[in-house]
């Protein structure tokens, strides 16, 4: 796809650090990354919007980085906030306006307020609403968070799914490289995708009270949309249930205590009718 003019955009802003940053983070995705760019055409000219991204490899966030700074629109991106502490890193991400995320904290809302602003004042604000690397093990997209969401039915500005696939080949997510595999595979330069697609329909949602259940439905027609992008690209079927860490967890923690129970043998039946 032929890369768009940034002058094309009316607020395409993107200052001396945004591209300072670009300078010295673009070489190294080139390195690693054969690009095949697609789906610039879903982004809007012009005024604030969300884009909702897939995440399976830790380079994600340079990779989509790269993709999004070549749009034309250059990406707020929400980031753990210790990342904002790493000499240098962290001064570069403040300098470029990224959005520190304070997980567990007093300071948990301010990312969320600071995301509706960006958005408000015309600028693109990035999610991961899986919030982490998925575990689905095959590397589709889990359960979202509904952070996306309540951004998008507070602000109505579009949200765009992207997905993007084979970063994971040059990083494995959790250094699951395989049986005779490296964890890193950085040579020879890995293909990788970054799509985008139609803006996702959220208007059964607007003027709704933004209870759970609201929130929830509308994230996973999110997820369904970055999925299907998603499936697009690979060329295969997603799986007909979404991964869910939650629901793992509470699965594993049922079979632990078969497991305890069944080695235990009949003195643990017994002492757990004892303690009824």
């Amino acid at each position: 796809m032929a890369r768009r003019s940034y002058a094309s955009f009316g607020n395409a802003d993107y200052g001396f650090w945004y591209r300072f940053a670009a300078v010295l983070v673009k070489p190294v995705t080139t390195a690693l990354v054969k690009p095949d760019w697609r789906g610039w055409e879903h982004l809007p000219k012009r005024g604030g919007f969300i884009t909702a991204v897939n995440h399976n490899s830790i380079i994600d966030p340079l990779v989509y980085a790269h993709w999004q700074y070549n749009s034309g629109r250059p990406p707020r991106i929400l980031g753990k906030s210790s990342l904002f502490s790493v000499p240098f890193i962290g001064f570069m991400l403040r300098k470029t306006g990224q959005i520190p995320v304070f997980r567990e904290s007093t300071d948990a809302a301010r990312a969320f307020r600071s995301a509706i602003d960006a958005v408000n004042s015309g600028q693109c604000v990035q999610f991961y609403p899986e919030g982490t690397l998925t575990r689905d093990p095959d590397l589709w997209p889990m359960t979202g968070k509904s952070g996306v969401a309540r951004v998008a039915l507070m602000t109505g500005a579009p949200v765009i799914p992207v997905a993007h696939w084979g970063a994971h080949e040059i990083i494995p997510p959790y250094g699951r490289g395989g049986a005779g595999r490296s964890r890193f595979n950085l040579f020879p330069r890995h293909r990788v995708v970054v799509a985008a697609g139609p803006a996702v329909d959220l208007s059964k949602y607007q003027g709704q009270e933004l209870t759970a259940q609201v929130l929830r439905d509308a994230t996973e027609d999110i997820m369904t949309a970055i999925t299907a992008v998603l499936a697009e690209i690979r060329g295969t079927e997603p799986p007909a249930e979404r991964y869910d860490m939650r629901e793992a967890a509470r699965n594993r923690a049922t079979a632990a205590a078969a497991r305890r129970q069944k080695a235990a043998g009949p003195a643990g039946d017994e002492a757990e009718e004892a303690g009824k």
